[in-house]
């Protein structure tokens, strides 16, 4: 029986320098630069929408990282996302924290969405329309973002594809460094 035991014992003591602790990977996220936001009071969005939309980005963002692993194109994704996020709503609370997380290379928790990603893209698609009629410049920057979103998000939703390529024909791809890199205001 003690033969047995030292045996099994030397097992386990040999499997342990195989086994490797898994321990969370690090990812590499470039945090976006938003300060107080591109968007003025200005825009067709009353604040509790864009700050309604800013969490429904934000929780979509967590979830699509989760469920991607962190891969490459899932936090460039997550970059384009949560600036947007938080220049429609510059102190959300969810998209803050989820910025922070995914700088530290911390997984952020699946989250618990409002909307289905399905859903999420037809009301981008449908605000875009909206934002697009009342005219101006930074509504029709946020019109181009949320279609670019959109088409991401669900890319199976034809009226989202079919405007964002006609917005690509007639106006080119959405300069994301405009929301992503926004200069701090001056005092």
């Amino acid at each position: 029986m003690r033969a047995i035991g030292q045996a099994c014992l030397r097992i386990l003591l040999s499997c342990g320098s195989i086994v490797v602790v898994s321990a969370e990977e690090k990812f590499d996220f470039k945090a976006p630069v938003v300060g107080q936001g591109v968007f003025t009071e200005d825009l067709g969005l009353l604040q509790r929408e864009r700050d309604e939309y800013a969490t429904s980005l934000a929780n979509y963002v967590a979830n699509h990282v989760v469920d991607q692993k962190a891969s490459r194109s899932s936090l460039d994704f997550a970059r384009k996302a949560l600036a947007l996020a938080l220049n429609l709503s510059s102190r959300n609370k969810r998209a803050t924290v989820l910025k922070f997380q995914l700088a530290k290379s911390v997984m952020p928790k699946k989250a618990e969405m409002k909307y289905s990603p399905k859903t999420l893209a037809s009301l981008f698609v449908v605000r875009a329309e909206a934002l697009k009629e009342q005219k101006g410049e930074k509504n029709l920057l946020l019109a181009r973002a949320l279609l670019d979103l959109a088409v991401t998000i669900d890319p199976h939703n034809e009226d989202a594809v079919y405007a964002y390529e006609i917005q690509k024909i007639d106006q080119g791809e959405v300069q994301w460094s405009e929301l992503t890199d926004v200069p701090p205001a001056k005092n």
